[in-house]
């Protein structure tokens, strides 16, 4: 009977040791699994922000911004720059990119945007300056990108850009240059955006460029209301297109 009671406790021991044994290698299983998650969690982390610095940082194909439909004959050319502004900060599109296509608007025109074809400029506002005043000392003439409409089929043009340094960006003398012959005898009316300095001679400069053309009354709207004063901007717009008597 003593014999039999032995063997029994002994069963019984052997018993909880195997049990014993597989309850702590279910709990090792499970740490091992949860601390593979977290680090799998921890590296997708990691691959997402370095997928978003990448995004950030790549320089976008330049694609010019071209939509005439060959049934106006009124076209608005501009040149605009988005980043970081003066007295508005940093800005998602350009302060003459706005009143473009307000004037689009109001007029029905097609509009052409002048695009670098190497898009070197800065996004902050003083490291751009001194690359403007460069351009201007040294006379550049920046390329742009892309094809120019047909601007025989257009009677009347907009032009309008930034004044940097009292003047009109190098590149749009680039324009004004490389297309001499299609905007003789075209009506040219200038508009600039600022942030004091007014038109800036815009009219006369781009008379000078363009002797064989007729340059109408140009319009200057601070780049702070084509951010913030919109419907005010709007208005100027409207003001200023009825008094050209188009």
């Amino acid at each position: 009977m003593k014999k039999r009671v032995r063997n029994l406790c002994v069963i019984l021991l052997v018993l909880s040791m195997l049990f014993a044994l597989a309850g702590c290698g279910s709990a090792g299983s499970s740490n091992n699994g949860e601390d593979k998650d977290q680090n799998t969690s921890v590296g997708a982390s990691q691959n997402a922000d370095a997928g978003t610095v990448a995004e950030s940082t790549e320089q976008p194909e330049v694609q010019p911004s071209d939509t005439g439909t060959g049934d106006s004959n009124t076209l608005v050319v501009y040149f605009s720059r988005t980043g970081e502004q003066y007295t508005v900060g940093v800005i998602d599109e350009g302060n003459t990119a706005i009143v473009a296509k307000m004037i689009a608007d109001q007029t029905g025109a097609d509009l052409f945007e002048v695009l670098p074809v190497d898009d070197y400029y800065p996004m902050t506002y003083d490291e751009l300056t001194e690359v403007a005043k460069q351009e201007q000392n040294d006379n550049a003439r920046p390329a742009y990108a892309g094809e120019v409409p047909d601007l025989s089929q257009y009677d009347t043009i907009f032009i309008g850009a930034p004044v940097w340094w009292g003047d009109w960006p190098m590149i749009m003398y680039t324009f004004f240059e490389n297309n001499a012959d299609a905007l003789a005898g075209k009506t040219l009316i200038p508009f600039s955006t600022h942030e004091g300095s007014g038109l800036s001679g815009f009219d006369t400069k781009l008379s000078s460029a363009c002797p064989d053309s007729t340059v109408l009354d140009g319009l200057a709207i601070r780049g702070n209301d084509a951010q913030n004063a919109q419907d005010d901007v709007r208005a100027e717009v409207e003001d200023w297109i009825s008094g050209l008597g188009l």
